[in-house]
């Protein structure tokens, strides 16, 4: 059963002494970033830059899988590909105190990337392209994969096992999400055999730090990829898809100028093309899942106060619907 306040001891005197622990000195000064699923913290430190500490929901992953995404970001940054990867505190980068799981990280400014210019879609591409080239190096062994099970099948069946579903809108939610997950293993089965690879896994626009020239300072400028939380194996375009949109037309123009980038460091096989609407559809089954999941966390009816209402299970029905239609489009022609 998951603890419905799992932070609840986690007060600024943990996070300090949590550090000092590692041998990283606050003066204070704690600055909460925006997160939900885990806790992270801006933290001011005496007589250096400040770091940001990241403090791990209890019983999301294991510590392998955390060590594996922490170790697939390292090989990154080794490969001089612009990711925040934790630092190695006493040997290890992932350390425990007083219950809670916690990682420090360099801290890195940055603004949301511009994606209506062209020109950082490419430049965009062209780190993906070798973020992928890297992780097709080798597999994830604890990291999960992306598919339909457990991003469609399994949350569709814990919303119903959990009543987050108004009584009266049941059998309407029921049979569209049956109907778009038939539209997605059709998609899946059109494509054939993908080839998969260990991806960002969660690759949208505010987890890319852009860096002006002006605020460079020693290190690149350009995008700066961080949290890698979300990170499993599963096709390419999953990292493509979540940087698109508008209309069809808008989405194709954004694709064909991020794969002039990417395309640079590593092919991406067309076919892949028909799993992006698919792909979307498994994301929004899935995060309708996760929000009721942590419903209990206090943080969420604060920051979502818009969930599980009535309107809100309208409103996905009827995007449910739309992403049906668009399943069985076709592919973006790029």
């Amino acid at each position: 059963m998951q603890d419905p306040a799992p932070y609840a001891g986690l007060t600024p005197d943990v996070v300090l002494d949590a550090l000092d622990s590692v041998g990283v000195s606050g003066d204070g000064r704690l600055l909460a970033l925006n997160s939900y699923e885990n806790r992270v913290y801006q933290v001011a430190l005496e007589g250096e830059p400040p770091c940001v500490a990241k403090f791990y929901r209890p019983n999301r992953w294991t510590d392998a899988q955390i060590l594996e995404e922490h170790a697939f970001v390292r090989e990154l940054s080794e490969s001089e590909i612009p990711v925040v990867a934790p630092l190695v505190l006493g040997g290890t980068t992932l350390s425990t105190f007083g219950g809670y799981r916690f990682a420090v990280y360099p801290n890195c400014r940055g603004r949301a990337p511009e994606l209506e210019d062209r020109a950082t879609r490419e430049w965009l591409g062209r780190f993906i392209g070798r973020i992928h080239a890297v992780g097709a190096r080798t597999a994830f062994r604890e990291r999960p994969s992306l598919d339909i099970a457990s991003f469609g099948e399994e949350p569709r069946d814990w919303l119903f096992a959990h009543d987050f579903i108004p009584t009266d809108l049941i059998d309407a939610y029921r049979a569209v999400i049956e109907l778009a997950l038939a539209s997605v293993r059709r998609c899946f089965e059109r494509t054939g055999a993908v080839h998969t690879l260990r991806l960002h896994g969660d690759c949208h626009v505010g987890n890319v730090l852009w860096l002006p020239e002006e605020l460079a300072h020693g290190t690149s400028a350009g995008p700066h990829f961080v949290d890698f939380d979300d990170s499993r194996t599963g096709p390419a375009i999953h990292d493509l898809w979540m940087l698109l949109s508008g209309d069809r037309d808008d989405m194709t123009r954004q694709l064909s100028d991020i794969l002039d980038g990417y395309e640079d460091f590593r092919d991406l096989d067309r076919g892949e093309l028909y799993l992006i609407e698919p792909l979307r559809t498994l994301r929004l089954i899935h995060y309708a899942a996760w929000l009721a999941r942590r419903w209990d966390d206090p943080a969420f009816p604060a920051a979502f106060p818009w969930f599980n209402t009535q309107r809100y299970w309208q409103d996905r029905i009827l995007e449910l619907r739309e992403q049906v239609a668009a399943m069985d489009e076709p592919p973006l022609d790029v």
